[in-house]
């Protein structure tokens, strides 16, 4: 029989348990949820603050730093200014080429592409891969600089990751090799390395500017964001160089040394009155379109840098200085038996016994002893004095780079022979530019003018010999390219020209070898002197032309100059030998033929 409870339910403390269960369940669930949803309302007030944060408190800073990774700041290619001839043809100029870049970080990225973009750069792969590791933490490197646009569109359409072209200017010099000494070049950046483009790099170059561009993550430009810098243009400039006479110098200084076997050769043609350079050539040359560094002797100005010993032509300057002395007039007579003298353990030789000469017949026939003899009747100092102030040992100042001053030794330095040797044109040097300046003073009334490169400059005139003095010398070298003379093959027709042949040994191993020096500097035409000419012509063979400078170096002044006479429409000076050529007639004596 059972027992009587207390009103519970028979088997109640059972039927409890289960409840208590259920109510620990429900607490845990909502102490997870609670839990929950505090992390995730601190996590979402986290993330405003940090919100917040970026967009209000360091906006600038993060700004900054995207700006960093898509903005970019860069250059704007600017063109160097032109250079021109004296008559507005262009000489120097520059074109629009496209440079393509790449990022190393991103092209590593995709090794896949590496073998098309080598193929299309036209580099070996290997050699590609190695440069993009080298500059694996960088963003930029060339790949190749200077191409046609057209080729730069191929290698763009690639579509490869990392890879953008950006303008640049390239040089380009349409006279090629006939001007290339004067000019000189530019390098891959487009500044100037030799001759006219070092010398005015300022000048010509311009300034790049500069804008701020978005680049997408493949590194092209998706806006033009500001300019920062507009870019400035380079200067032109008008050289005093004439691009026919250049041509005509080139041309014949070549032919020359083809026919003559000659090593290498240099001519300059100056204006008499202002001093400008109208051409200025050299062989062997060079194409400045396409410099490589090979040969890098023909990319030498010699007309401006190296030196030569003048020979002959420096009787001139010699006689000069004994009629300014008044040791000597144009009628003093010198016996140079028996065609030769001492000169200390040496002897000083004519090219044969010339006997009785007046002092003009020392200059018509060459003569070493006669212009021996001059000099010896001035003291040293004198002597010297006159010759240095005429430019020799001295930088001609046309501000052409690396300009030679030559070699012009002060009398307390010489030994018993060296004034005799002087005198005639050993034991002191010159440049080519620096004879032709001497004999545009001898045919500008005696006023020495400084060269110059740049069309209308004007450089203030020396003056160093007496113009009469001046006029008596010019009338002497007259006869040199008339019959009897020693460079008849100088002469013009219609024309009195008046020039100075030169001949010199090449000194080799403390002595002279035997290899020789062909000059000829002359002045054009003698009434109005216009041009004045220095050609000097070295290693000519012997076996060809012979080594004379009236005959090595005489033809080349003879064609260059007729060609400028002509071009510059210069009236001649000696018309009553022309007319007698055109009717058939005897040429007058002592009219050039």
């Amino acid at each position: 029989m059972s027992r009587p409870g207390n009103g519970r339910p028979a088997g109640g403390r059972t039927s409890a348990k289960p409840a208590r269960t259920r109510t620990r369940a429900q607490f845990n669930l909502r102490t997870r949820l609670a839990l929950v949803t505090g992390a995730l309302g601190l996590c979402s007030l986290a993330l405003v603050g940090r919100a917040v944060d970026l967009q209000l408190v360091d906006n600038d800073f993060y700004r900054q730093q995207g700006d960093a990774r898509f903005l970019r700041e860069i250059p704007i290619p600017t063109s160097r200014g032109m250079i021109t001839d004296r008559n507005g043809e262009p000489l120097a100029v520059s074109s629009p080429v496209e440079s393509i870049w790449g990022n190393p970080q991103e092209l590593l990225k995709a090794p896949e592409r590496l073998p098309q973009l080598a193929e299309a750069l036209g580099v070996p792969l290997d050699q590609l891969t190695r440069k993009l590791g080298q500059r694996s933490d960088k963003e930029f490197m060339y790949l190749k600089r200077r191409i046609n646009p057209d080729e730069a569109k191929t290698i763009l359409a690639l579509d490869i990751p990392g890879v953008s072209s950006q303008r640049e200017f390239r040089r380009f010099y349409p006279q090629g090799d006939a001007l290339a000494h004067v000019l000189g070049f530019t390098n891959i950046d487009d500044r100037g390395q030799e001759g006219i483009e070092l010398a005015f790099d300022d000048w010509l170059r311009g300034t790049p500017g500069a804008k701020r561009v978005i680049r997408d993550r493949r590194g092209r430009i998706v806006e033009n964001v500001d300019l920062v810098r507009a870019a400035q243009p380079g200067r032109d400039l008008t050289l005093s160089i004439d691009r026919r006479i250049q041509y005509l110098t080139y041309r014949e200084l070549k032919r020359a040394m083809l026919e003559t076997g000659a090593s290498s050769a240099s001519a300059v043609v100056l204006d008499i009155a202002t001093g400008e350079v109208l051409a200025m050539a050299n062989l062997p040359s060079y194409n400045p379109n396409a410099v490589d560094g090979s040969h890098r002797e023909a990319r030498r100005n010699r007309a401006v840098t190296d030196v030569v010993e003048p020979g002959s032509t420096m009787k001139p300057v010699t006689i000069a200085a004994g009629l300014v002395a008044g040791v000597v007039t144009p009628d003093t007579l010198i016996d140079t038996n028996p065609g030769w003298m001492p000169n200390g353990r040496y002897r000083t030789t004519d090219t044969r016994n010339h006997g009785v000469l007046t002092v003009t017949g020392v200059i018509t026939k060459s003569s070493n002893v006669g212009a021996a003899k001059i000099a010896h009747m001035l003291p040293d100092k004198q002597y010297y004095d006159f010759v240095h102030n005429f430019g020799f040992g001295e930088r001609p100042g046309s501000g052409f780079p690396g300009e030679s001053a030559g070699v012009l030794t002060p009398p307390d330095r010489w030994s018993g022979t060296s004034k005799q040797t002087m005198s005639y044109g050993y034991g002191l040097s010159a440049t080519p530019l620096q004879i032709a300046e001497v004999y545009a003073a001898l045919a500008n009334g005696g006023r020495l003018i400084a060269p110059t490169f740049v069309k209308g400059q004007r450089n203030e005139p020396r003056q160093v010999l007496d113009p009469a003095i001046a006029e008596e010398v010019m009338r002497m070298m007259q006869t040199v390219t008339e019959p009897g003379g020693t460079a008849t093959q100088a002469a013009i027709l219609g024309y009195h020209v008046a020039g100075k042949t030169g001949t010199s040994r090449m000194a080799a191993g403390g002595g002279y070898s035997r290899k020789y020096v062909s000059i000829f500097a002359g002045v054009v035409p003698v009434e109005n002197p216009r041009f004045s000419m220095a050609v000097v012509v070295s290693e000519p063979d012997p076996g060809r032309r012979g080594y004379y400078g009236g005959s090595v170096s005489g033809p080349v002044f003879h064609d260059v100059m007729q060609g400028a006479l002509r071009l510059m429409d210069v009236p001649p000076d000696d018309i009553e030998s022309w007319l007698a050529v055109q009717r058939g007639t005897t040429v007058p004596s002592g009219a050039p033929q």
